[in-house]
């Protein structure tokens, strides 16, 4: 059943391609994508709704057929029109359906805006099909038809009418082919698993019954391949009689839960009673909905096939044959087999780096199938770095862009991020493209074990061999001096588990050596080998200078050793003096009474205790000059503004207010 060829094989040959599925990661678009993409390749899943990306995860969708869109921006639409030229668009994008969805200015926005910014982008040429929804007749629900009044009931259900009155203005006013459907109950394949009918069929497996709402309540029941074929015909029939009408997608038949509770009985050999009103009723649950879909038979050719029996028995077997207890529910439970992760890249002077590393990266978070955030931090860049990422955040919802006041170096870049990061882990990145991106399915699989840290471990690097060599030396000594064991070669490259990274964030330290402090705060760590590229554009902005203040702030942050190598040679040298007093006095008196009283011997002494005591001022400064910084508690990093998508935070009470916010 998962790999058979859908019984309308020819009529998804003859849609106009490419074809474009708009809320592919949802129940019905999923399914409707995964139909068509069994026969072409030229069918594309367009998902924001990150939150549903788990079914794109099971069906094993390739990377290159996943395009991010966020249809709130004419920008992110305009983009993936332009560049795959799609000529037939299923728009199954919604928000509000469930209770669960309830910010009112999301289902406006999504159900209405998003609407108009993809059909501002259709041409005559393009067929543009539209989910409405049976809510639509809202108070109006016993078998309306289409030219019937709509009464909405909820806030969905207004904006579902406003859009198909904007399909029916499109079509009238810029001869676009468009139509509504107004879906009815559809039911079947990848449905979410708390819903009704899916949670009937699982209990009726075990040959139980779930929790049940009033028997009086009633459903007009599709089965999703019904639904699937509904969309199909829609595509291939439209003509410019139909187009911006509104057609019912329904059987016709009133199934009230008695009805369905008694079928599910005798098709699965239930014995137990159901307990009626062991689930509350829903506010917008009534007696009498049940469509009319007489206009859409008699225009496109197309009726409900399956009886309810046998919907409900297919279901049943394509649950057994998924294995849906162990892949299903868990992936719509349990985050982390669906994952967010969020690469902060730390840019200075990276701007011909950055679109390259924004491919690399969603091409590596589309082949793990995971959800993604992307955060370039631009460390007050003096090229056109923040014209870079913003028209990056023009495009992709999933980007984040924040700009220093100032360069304040890559460990504040880093803290910057990861404040506002709102993945389940983060990935500390350089913005040179010197830490590869497709190393992270590595890191990824070690965070996945367990580990609450994986860091890079360069195995070597591509560089000049001294300043190799430099650099394994200095691994080599400061592992050896560090008070706590810091993995050698270790840098900041690194995927860090989110309890981690709030320890991280919340440490009270202004001056901040985080591949040090990643190992002293502990947690579960490995590391994961890799080959350190050149930089693949300019030149490195560290040299020599920044190299040993590099290597000061570490040994001083992370040692003592430099005290206490002092007190040693303290006590050395003064046991070498009191013993240098008695052979001067023996060797004068005694030994060699010739002994003549030189200047060189108090010129050197002079100069090799001077210049120790120097050296040890200049140690215990280093660390009086770190205990001055931290006292004075300047803030890490100050930033000027926050790109999130095409929205932009620049007043100071603004980028404050979403920090709050993001900030878990």
């Amino acid at each position: 059943m998962l790999d058979q060829l859908p019984v309308f094989r020819d009529k998804i040959e003859s849609l106009k391609g490419p074809v474009f599925v708009f809320g592919a990661s949802g129940f019905i678009g999923a399914n409707l994508f995964n139909e068509i993409f069994k026969i072409r390749k030229d069918c594309y899943a367009l998902t924001h709704d990150a939150t549903k990306a788990w079914r794109l995860k099971l069906l094993n969708v390739p990377f290159e057929n996943i395009v991010h869109c966020d249809i709130l921006s004419n920008n992110s639409v305009q983009e993936v029109f332009e560049k795959y030229k799609p000529q037939t668009i299923f728009n199954l994008a919604a928000y509000g359906a469930y209770s669960k969805q309830n910010n009112v200015n999301l289902t406006y926005e999504t159900n209405v805006i998003g609407t108009v910014n993809i059909l501002q982008n259709c041409t005559t040429e393009m067929v543009y099909i539209h989910a409405g929804s049976s809510s639509e007749y809202g108070f109006n629900c016993t078998s309306p038809k289409e030219t019937d009044r709509v009464e909405p009931n909820s806030h969905y259900a207004v904006s579902k009418v406003s859009a198909a009155y904007l399909l029916e203005y499109y079509a009238k006013v810029f001869n676009l082919k468009t139509l509504n459907l107004r879906l009815y109950s559809i039911y079947g394949y990848w449905e979410e698993p708390d819903r009704l009918i899916p949670k009937l069929i699982e209990n009726a497996r075990k040959k139980q019954l779930p929790s049940l709402v009033s028997p009086d309540i009633s459903r007009d029941f599709v089965f999703i391949e019904d639904c699937v074929e509904a969309f199909l015909d829609a595509a291939l029939k439209i003509s410019k009689e139909t187009s911006g009408k509104s057609y019912n997608i329904a059987t016709g038949r009133k199934t009230t839960m008695g009805n369905l509770v008694d079928t599910s009985r005798r098709t699965f050999n239930i014995t137990q009673e159901p307990q009626w009103g062991s689930m509350s009723n829903r506010k917008w649950d009534l007696a009498e909905w049940f469509g009319d879909p007489s206009a859409f038979e008699t225009d496109f050719g197309w009726k409900a096939r399956t009886p309810l029996e046998t919907g409900l028995s297919k279901y049943s077997e394509w649950q057994a044959q998924i294995k849906y207890e162990d892949r299903v529910i868990p992936a719509f439970e349990n985050p982390k087999l669906n994952p967010i992760i969020t690469a902060i890249i730390a840019c200075y002077k990276d701007a011909q780096a950055i679109p390259f590393m924004y491919e690399r990266l969603v091409k590596t978070f589309n082949d793990l199938k995971v959800r993604y955030e992307i955060i370039f931090v631009n460390d007050n860049s003096p090229d056109n770095q923040e014209e870079v990422i913003s028209a990056i955040c023009d495009k992709d919802p999933n980007v984040v862009g924040i700009s220093h006041s100032r360069n304040f170096g890559s460990q504040s870049a880093f803290l910057s991020g990861m404040e506002i990061a709102t993945g389940d882990c983060v990935v500390l990145m350089d913005g040179d493209l010197q830490d590869p991106p497709e190393i992270i399915p590595a890191f990824y699989e070690k965070w996945m074990e367990g580990f609450d840290v994986v860091y890079g471990v360069r195995v070597q690097r591509e560089m000049k061999p001294h300043i190799h060599f430099f650099y394994k030396s200095f691994y080599k000594v400061f592992q050896g001096l560090s008070y706590i064991p810091i993995p050698r070669d270790a840098g900041d490259f690194s995927m860090i588990d989110r309890k981690v990274v709030k320890e991280l964030v919340d440490l009270p330290e202004t001056e901040q050596f985080l591949r040090g402090l990643r190992a002293w705060v502990g947690f579960k760590q490995t590391g994961v080998p890799y080959v350190r590229p050149e930089r693949m554009f300019g030149v490195s902005t560290n040299n020599w200078t920044k190299n040993i203040w590099w290597a000061k702030k570490a040994i001083f942050s992370f040692s003592f050793a430099p005290l206490e190598l002092m007190s040693y040679a303290g006590f050395a040298l003064t046991g070498f003096s009191i013993l240098g007093i008695i052979w001067q006095i023996l060797a004068k008196f005694v030994f060699f009474r010739d002994t003549p009283q030189g200047i060189s011997t108090v010129i050197v002494l002079v100069v090799f205790f001077g210049g120790l005591t120097i050296l040890g001022i200049s140690f215990l400064g280093e660390y009086i000059a770190k205990i001055f910084e931290e006292t004075k508690k300047r803030p890490k990093y100050i930033r000027t503004r926050i790109r999130r998508g095409s929205k932009s935070y620049k007043t100071a009470d603004e980028i404050r207010t979403l920090v709050k916010q993001l900030r878990k």
